[in-house]
């Protein structure tokens, strides 16, 4: 090899001296799951401030991890970056951010005064989240509906936990008062691995013939989320988790007549 000037050029070739397509093919990979690790960072950060008390600033790093967990695979999907190692990446992530982090400060915040009741319902929700990713992770494989969730997104779930909290900070000391929290940790927990079906948006199409009205609406629930960022958060957040219950309840009646 000594003997053979392109060995020796190979030998010492560097990383940098690759391609320039190896390059740009490497950071395209690597895009993707710097969005996921922002959204592990965002869950850890909801729980660190959960354990310092500071539930105002706690509660808004799960919406900021739905954002970057919303892109993650928008961002995959569009540079063809998509592989097994970013899914799995993913749900783990999704685990930390909308499974621990949203029940570590549901119970820092109002089930801690119920003693071993909070205890199970913060463990509860954890449970609950795993289990909807894991289906999620199996049936995103299969050919299903993509218009629609079998079971409220874990995202979703965390939203209903995190956009709570965010309205009424100030959380609760006693054991009667903090009782609502129950019902604000487990409601959405039931809901992640029941199977009425909650609407993606997927199919959203702002190509078609009227998409202006999209984005009139888009508009105007961000300016109302920028001023009154409490409320709106939080209706939400609960039109949500209550629209698949709607849809659910208007199923049944049209089939009984």
């Amino acid at each position: 090899m000594l003997n053979n000037p392109e060995g020796r050029l190979r030998f010492f070739r560097r990383a940098a001296d690759r391609p320039p397509q190896m390059r740009h093919r490497r950071g395209v990979y690597l895009l993707p799951s710097l969005f996921t690790m922002g959204n592990m960072w965002c869950g850890y950060a909801c729980v660190v401030n959960a354990m310092r008390g500071d539930y105002e600033t706690a509660a808004p790093f799960i919406g900021f991890a739905y954002l970057l967990d919303a892109l993650d695979g928008r961002i995959a999907r569009l540079t063809g970056a998509e592989s097994e190692f970013g899914l799995q990446l993913d749900s783990l992530a999704d685990v930390v951010s909308f499974g621990i982090a949203p029940a570590v400060l549901a119970y820092a915040w109002g089930l801690q005064p119920l003693g071993r009741l909070g205890w199970a319902a913060g463990f509860i929700f954890v449970a609950c989240a795993a289990m909807r990713l894991a289906r999620f992770n199996i049936q995103s494989a299969g050919g299903v509906d993509k218009r629609y969730f079998v079971g409220i997104p874990s995202p979703a779930a965390a939203g209903v936990v995190a956009a709570t909290v965010y309205f009424y900070p100030s959380g609760f000391d006693d054991y009667r008062a903090a009782l609502p929290a129950l019902a604000v940790v487990l409601v959405p927990a039931v809901m992640m691995v029941s199977t009425i079906r909650y609407r993606s948006f997927k199919d959203l199409d702002l190509r078609s013939r009227r998409p202006f009205r999209v984005l009139i609406v888009i508009a105007v629930v961000i300016v109302a989320i920028w001023t009154h960022p409490r409320g709106v958060l939080l209706a939400l957040a609960y039109a949500y988790l209550a629209s698949g219950l709607i849809g659910f309840g208007v199923g049944r009646l049209r089939r009984s007549t």
